[in-house]
């Protein structure tokens, strides 16, 4: 009987710890599954965090432009001969024959004054010469009577001595006196007021009876120009300074002509740097024949330079970054690092500029560049649904 007893299964006393067991199991595995869960949550949220962290940007190749276009830089014309006309001699306006416009030849008579003071000077200079010579004269006869009388020992040597020296400072007298009417004369012929050289009048400043005076007191009589030739003063910037040659075409438009262009010769440059402005200063000649042209006007001059075949780089404005350390470009390597590269540049056509150093036809250029965007950084090309 007892041994029957033993041998049933003992029911009580294992269910509960087969159920208690798988409990654990249970609630094990749905932990390790919850953290696996997290952790590729964690993971999915890290590595999308750090591809959006990686910067996306968009690149352009440099436009190649052709190796002779032109360059387009403000003029100033002048007229080729210029003159300012001044009086010589003080006095008063008697009359001008020349107004402003009038067309005049070389020694043309433009102007009289009048110089009352300057006559009677030069009166007083001619009666000052009539008495250097009479006393010249007298001193000249006594000298030969002398030279007569030391033959015979009538005259010591002394007196004949005093006699020649009396004459030649009679004779330095005369020079003098013959000096001072030529310089009167001179003032008085000043007081014809001629042009210079044939041009045109652009300025009178004088009216009859005005007072007139000469050196530091002087002031302008009129201005005369001659605009049957002009040239246009042009600031060519340093980039461009060794391609600006004398014998250079050039063109000239204003606005008052609109499409008309005025062809001109690049003449002659300062060949020298100004350093204020770092710019070549350069003359540009042009035949104004039909004086179509007028002197002081503004115009636009269109160089064609020449760069010996070699061809230029333009850039978007939206690809340069402007920093501390000067105008910059980011571009790409095969590894999408970023370098910046300090650029110099040419001309600005608005939307895009002219890219002289600093950057290859074959370089990457980020475009639109992030402000924070850092040399060595790698970066993600955008695609096209991007």
């Amino acid at each position: 009987m007892s041994a029957a007893l033993e041998r049933q299964p003992r029911r009580g006393r294992t269910g509960p710890v087969l159920g208690g067991g798988l409990l654990l199991l249970i609630a094990l595995g749905l932990a390790f599954y919850g953290i696996s869960t997290r952790n590729r949550a964690l993971a999915a949220v890290t590595r999308e965090t750090a591809e959006r962290a990686v910067p996306i940007v968009a690149v352009i190749a440099p436009e190649t432009g052709a190796p002779d276009e032109e360059i387009v830089l403000p003029g100033t014309m002048q007229a080729f001969a210029d003159a300012p006309i001044y009086a010589r001699t003080n006095g008063y306006v008697r009359k001008w024959y020349v107004d402003l416009g009038a067309p005049v030849h070389a020694g043309q008579l433009m102007a009289e004054i009048d110089a009352p003071e300057v006559m009677h000077e030069l009166q007083q200079a001619r009666a000052d010469l009539a008495t250097a010579q009479a006393n010249a004269n007298l001193a000249q006869t006594t000298a030969e009577r002398y030279r007569d009388l030391i033959k015979s020992n009538a005259v010591s040597r002394q007196d004949l001595e005093n006699a020649n020296g009396g004459l030649d400072a009679r004779l330095a007298a005369v020079e003098s006196s013959k000096a001072n009417v030529q310089r009167l004369e001179q003032l008085t012929a000043f007081t014809r007021i001629e042009a210079p050289f044939d041009g045109v009048v652009t300025a009178r400043n004088i009216e009859v009876g005005a007072l007139i005076g000469s050196g530091n007191n002087a002031r302008e009589l009129f201005h005369v120009a001659d605009t049957r030739r002009l040239r246009v003063f042009v600031n060519v910037p340093e980039v461009y300074s060794q391609l600006a040659k004398p014998g250079l075409t050039a063109a000239l438009t204003l606005r008052e002509f609109n499409d008309r262009r005025f062809k001109g010769m690049l003449a002659r440059t300062a060949k020298a740097i100004d350093v204020t402005s770092r710019t070549l200063l350069t003359e540009v000649d042009v035949d104004n024949a039909k004086g179509e042209l007028l002197p002081g006007s503004y115009c636009e001059v269109h160089l064609k330079l020449d760069r010996a075949s070699t061809s230029t780089l333009k850039l978007p404005v939206n690809a340069l970054i402007f920093r501390s350390d000067g105008l910059q470009v980011a571009t790409l390597d095969a590894g999408n690092h970023v370098s910046l590269k300090p650029i110099t540049v040419g001309r600005d056509f608005g939307d895009r500029v002219e890219v002289l150093t600093g950057i290859r036809a074959a370089d990457k250029v980020i475009v639109n560049p992030p402000d924070s965007l850092a040399a060595g950084e790698t970066v993600r090309v955008a695609t096209a649904a991007e």
